[in-house]
């Protein structure tokens, strides 16, 4: 990795917090409580302490099938769910990516910095390819981490939250930078990887041994847009294991301690206090008062995104959002043109 130069430094923020950012794709009709528990709320708490920088990545969804109607639907949903969660458009910048073209235009310059050989290495494109078959992958899959390197570099983001499918994708967003530095002169900041403390890992319900995601089915799932009812039978029904005490064993116990793990997190209350009160008790007893706090989340959650959603203010939210992050990207895209060549658009 080519050495930090000067330009490696995070900008001052009036404020003294530092730059984060982070975004997630459009591509499902709902988050599930795993996006919720493991990044959502999260994003949530790092209002108070960076200045944030929230998308939804619908560049990045495009580059397998979409139905353009169900896209931008789904886009606006997830938007909405952002602002459910507690994302505030007063103290974030929460924009669609699509509606700051930047994105695309610094994307293609940074396309022509990365090696074949390096894109190449990148393990998502080969994992993704070698499932569905390297013929119907497309050109846009194999080059969206470098897109994911301008969604970054564009904003001087000093911290990005990344879990370990993403470090490889920092990694190279920090050599591009550092190759544009040493190249061109101060331009870029480089990221760090910022890990947020006890993010809560939830996993399927049926097939405890994996991470929750909608690719594995419905029924291990919890949509947080799905009928409360219907998602209360879904946890009433998980796999859990052998014996009948509740403790937490992820290892021996990987079902009934995933049901702790969503319990402790959407009560507030420590697994080890749970395991004293569930001391005794069965299996039953721990997926009813599970299912319970779940529904308990997920019915005003369900009524805030209705709200976003019907009353007029989303499109509002997310205009001002692209405006204020157009403003920062324009002006580095505009330092990064002039440092590579481009001649300056006159108006």
């Amino acid at each position: 990795m080519a050495r930090l130069c000067p330009s490696a430094q995070a900008p001052d923020l009036a404020d003294g917090r530092p730059r984060l950012l982070s975004g997630m794709q459009p591509t499902a009709d709902s988050l599930h409580l795993g996006n919720y528990l493991g990044a959502l709320r999260s994003w949530v708490d790092l209002q108070d302490s960076h200045e944030a920088y929230y998308f939804v990545a619908d560049l990045h969804a495009i580059t397998v099938e979409q139905d353009p109607a169900v896209l931008r639907q789904r886009t606006r949903v997830t938007a909405a769910q952002f602002l459910a969660a507690g994302v505030d458009p007063e103290r974030s910048v929460l924009f669609v990516q699509s509606q700051v073209p930047e994105h695309a235009q610094l994307g293609w310059v940074l396309q022509c910095l990365t090696g074949f050989g390096e894109a190449n290495r990148m393990t998502q494109f080969k994992d993704k390819s070698s499932r569905e078959g390297a013929e119907r992958a497309s050109v846009g899959l194999f080059t969206y981490p470098v897109l994911q390197a301008a969604d970054i570099l564009l904003y001087d983001a000093a911290r990005v939250p990344v879990g370990e499918d993403q470090r490889q994708h920092l990694e190279l967003t920090r050599d591009l930078a550092q190759r544009v530095n040493s190249r061109f002169g101060r331009t870029f900041v480089v990221p760090e990887p910022y890990i947020v403390k006890e993010t809560a890992k939830i996993l399927d319900l049926q097939r405890p041994e994996k991470q929750m995601s909608k690719s594995l089915g419905g029924s291990g799932c919890l949509f947080l847009l799905d009928d409360p009812k219907a998602s209360a039978k879904k946890i009433r029904s998980a796999v859990t294991d052998t014996g009948h005490e509740v403790v937490f064993d992820p290892e021996g116990k990987p079902g009934v301690s995933n049901l702790l793990t969503i319990l402790s997190t959407l009560s507030g209350t420590a697994v080890p206090a749970l395991e004293e009160r569930f001391a005794g008790a069965g299996y039953g007893d721990l997926k009813k008062e599970v299912a319970e706090a779940y529904v308990g989340f997920a019915e005003p959650f369900r009524e805030r995104v209705e709200a976003w959603l019907t009353d007029g203010r989303l499109d509002d939210v997310l205009a001002e959002g692209a405006r204020r992050a157009g403003e920062q990207a324009a002006a580095r895209l505009a330092d990064v043109y002039a440092k590579v060549g481009f001649l300056p658009e006159k108006r």
